[in-house]
C-alpha cells in the first residue's frame, strides 16, 4: 500500500493531470537574476543582493514576505502579477517543495510562474508525489536525521488509510472540501497521540 495519484487528488483535492511540471539542471548566475528581476520585478541590484546573501540559486522566504507585503488592490497590474508569482513561489517553498533548509526556495520554480495564466494547467499534484517520494527515499539513509517534502499529504494519507491513527473528526467537514479537512489537527485539540 503507497500513496498514488488518486490519493493525491482526494486528499488534497490539487491537479494530478495536466502540464509536466520540470526544469533543466541549474541554471547561470547570470539566467537565474535575469528570471527573479524580470517576474518579481525587482530592481537588479535589489536583486543581486538577494542573490548574494543565498548563494545563488534560491531566495529567502522571509525576504519575500517583507518585499511583497506592502502590495494592495490598487498597486498597478505588473506590481500586482509579481505580488501573485511571489505568492505562489512562497508556497511551492512552505508546502509542496519544502526543503532542508525550511528559509528557501529555488528560484527555477519562477519559470514555471511566468505566465500566470498556465499555472494551473501543471499537474502540481503528481510533481508534489514525486518529490515526496524521493524524500521519503533520501529519508532512509542512515546519516539522515530529517524528513522533508509535503508532508501533510503523509499525514493526511496516514489518517485515510489509517483510521486509528486519526485525529479528532472535524465536525464541520463538508464532502466539497479536500479530505484533509476531515480532521482537526493535534494542535487545535491539544489531543496527545494514543498507543496502539
Amino acid at each position: 500500500m503507497s500513496i498514488s495519484l488518486d490519493d493525491v487528488a482526494t486528499i488534497l483535492a490539487i491537479p494530478v493531470t495536466g502540464r509536466f511540471v520540470a526544469y533543466h539542471g541549474r541554471m547561470s548566475y547570470h539566467d537565474v537574476h535575469s528570471l527573479f528581476v524580470d517576474t518579481l520585478g525587482v530592481d537588479p541590484n535589489e536583486a543581486n543582493d538577494e542573490l548574494q546573501q543565498v548563494l545563488g540559486q534560491s531566495v529567502r522566504l522571509e525576504w519575500l514576505r517583507g518585499r511583497f507585503s506592502y502590495i494592495t488592490d490598487e498597486d498597478e497590474d505588473d506590481m500586482i502579477d509579481c505580488a501573485v508569482r511571489a505568492y505562489l513561489l512562497y508556497l511551492l517553498g512552505c508546502t509542496l517543495f519544502l526543503d532542508k533548509s525550511g528559509i528557501r526556495v529555488p528560484i527555477i520554480y519562477l519559470t514555471l510562474l511566468t505566465d500566470l495564466e498556465r499555472v494551473n494547467t501543471y499537474a502540481w499534484g503528481a510533481a508534489a508525489l514525486a518529490y515526496l517520494y524521493r524524500q521519503l527515499g533520501l529519508a532512509t539513509r542512515h546519516e539522515v536525521k530529517q524528513i522533508v517534502g509535503y508532508l501533510t499529504l503523509l499525514e493526511a494519507w496516514i489518517y485515510e488509510h489509517f483510521e486509528c491513527l486519526a485525529p479528532t473528526p472535524n465536525i464541520h467537514y463538508a464532502v466539497n472540501q479536500p479530505r484533509f479537512h476531515r480532521w482537526l489537527s493535534r494542535r487545535e485539540t491539544a489531543a496527545p497521540l494514543q498507543a496502539l
